[in-house]
């Protein structure tokens, strides 16, 4: 490994499912596992990292994200709710509960408001400023929500059948805000934008330009689209996908094997974007320029979570099995976080050829 990258000591026990960096120049790095734990760490060691604290759930945590500052974290799993951590105390509340597990948490500090999107196809809007509490309001999804992105000024929900809504931000925060039912507090507002994915099979992860242009959308078959939000015909000229974390076959001469995007993760500097794979490998791309700007060395297994640091100094890596290879033992160690600290020009674009 180089002198830039690290790994953390006291990593999950179990499949990672999250890793979210705090707000702002903060080195804190929230970690969240099918252990049914949230860890917090510190990474401004530069070498093993720290373990600050675990906060333990009732079950496998699928989500995690900071809050208004880096003693603040929402979180999100299979026991059906969707809870606030103060990082400090280590006190969990209860915002709300849907009924299944809940996939996605992603917090706006534009609008102080928390989305979670539920595998009951709905998504809660969360005024956590508010007091006394308000009641969340429901969104009626029109299938599954697989993963969460936001822009400053949009909502990203990609769905199975290869939906995606795209939200004004604004416009739906407002009406949460005035509708005050009795629960479900349900809301019937129309996406900004409905979309149907580039990609043919199942959406595994979704991320926004930080420019707030377009996103990036991954699928189990070793694709990746890169859209944009204008709705111009010059400009939807521009989508385009690619294929990518495919290996060749060690037994098939000619044939490659096809993995899962499981994560994507834009650069908040420079606009490029990393993904990471079943195959134990993480890219950067120029989305613009259409270019691989480099691929690092395989990790020890498949690629669960990616997060670029809120200054774009370090790149997170979470590993963890995937089963791509049809083995269904998790195996001891293997489970680990990586942290690479990005040089200067790392993750900068190329530029067209």
């Amino acid at each position: 490994m180089s002198s830039a990258q690290f790994e953390l000591s006291e990593p999950p026990t179990d499949a990672i499912s999250a890793l979210k960096f705090a707000p702002g120049s903060s080195t804190k790095l929230l970690v969240s596992s099918w252990d049914r734990n949230v860890y917090l760490y510190d990474i401004d060691d530069g070498k093993t990292g720290r373990l600050i604290r675990k906060y333990e759930h009732r079950a496998p945590v699928l989500d995690v994200c900071f809050g208004e500052d880096e003693n603040e974290a929402f979180s999100a799993g299979l026991d059906w709710e969707v809870k606030k951590i103060d990082l400090q105390t280590g006190t969990q509340t209860t915002l709300s509960s849907h009924s299944a597990g809940v996939k996605s948490v992603v917090y706006s500090r534009a609008t102080h408001t928390l989305f979670s999107a539920s595998w009951d196809s709905t998504l809660h809007i969360h005024d956590v400023r508010s007091t006394p509490p308000k009641t969340p309001s429901t969104l009626p999804l029109p299938s599954k929500p697989f993963a969460l992105s936001l822009t400053p000024t949009k909502l990203i929900v990609a769905m199975a059948a290869r939906a995606l809504h795209i939200y004004d931000l604004l416009s739906l925060t407002t009406l949460a805000s005035l509708s005050s039912q009795p629960p479900p507090n349900t809301l019937e507002i129309e996406p900004w934008q409905r979309r149907e994915s580039s990609l043919k099979f199942m959406t595994r992860a979704v991320a926004a330009m930080p420019n707030d242009a377009g996103y990036a959308s991954s699928s189990i078959e070793g694709r990746v689209a890169v859209e944009w939000f204008d709705p111009s015909p010059e400009s939807q000229a521009r989508k385009y996908a690619f294929k990518c974390h495919r290996q060749p076959s060690p037994d098939n001469s000619g044939v490659d094997v096809v993995y899962p995007v499981n994560a994507l993760a834009f650069h908040p500097v420079h606009g490029t974007f990393a993904s990471g794979g079943g195959d134990g490998v993480v890219a950067l791309w120029d989305g613009v320029a259409k270019r691989r700007i480099r691929q690092y060395q395989r990790f020890p297994a498949s690629v669960a979570a990616l997060a670029f640091s809120t200054d774009g100094k370090f790149l997170a890596v979470g590993v963890s099995p995937g089963f791509e290879d049809g083995k269904e033992d998790l195996t001891e160690g293997v489970v680990k976080v990586f942290v690479r600290e990005l040089g200067e020009s790392e993750a900068k674009g190329k530029g067209a050829k």
